[in-house]
């Protein structure tokens, strides 16, 4: 447990690094590059929180970062007034495409290091692990 928690945080460490010319945290980056694949699709932050296994709380807490950021703008449902979808603005679509370069330069960074067999290895074992708990 302790390894897989020092490599998260390595990797966490190695994210920012990569996402730091943009300013964005991890999840800010992954909620930008979220919402560029799924469009014209509008997503809701209750769709992120459960893609990516966090807390409602914590998507609101990202998506008003990059709001504030002047990278995404929320809009009311219109199937649902209660609810609000994402939409990403000409910035966050900019935005969107350094972090999709910088997350597959670090892929190929790990395919290469480690390669690709043993990478898929790797997330069969984190997800069987993560499935006892």
């Amino acid at each position: 447990m302790f390894a897989i928690n020092r490599a998260a945080r390595r990797f966490n460490s190695l994210a920012t690094e990569a996402l730091a010319a943009d300013g964005l945290t991890f999840l800010e980056g992954l909620v930008l590059t979220a919402i560029f694949f799924e469009a014209p699709t509008p997503l809701k932050p209750s769709e992120l929180a459960e893609t990516f296994g966090m807390t409602r709380g914590n998507v609101s807490h990202c998506v008003s970062s990059l709001e504030a950021k002047g990278l995404l703008q929320r809009k009311i449902d219109p199937a649902d007034a209660r609810a609000y979808q994402l939409a990403l603005k000409p910035a966050g679509k900019k935005c969107a495409l350094h972090v999709i370069a910088a997350f597959d330069k670090l892929q190929k960074e790990f395919e290469r290091e480690v390669g690709k067999t043993a990478l898929a290895e790797t997330l069969k074992t984190i997800r069987k692990l993560e499935a006892l708990f």
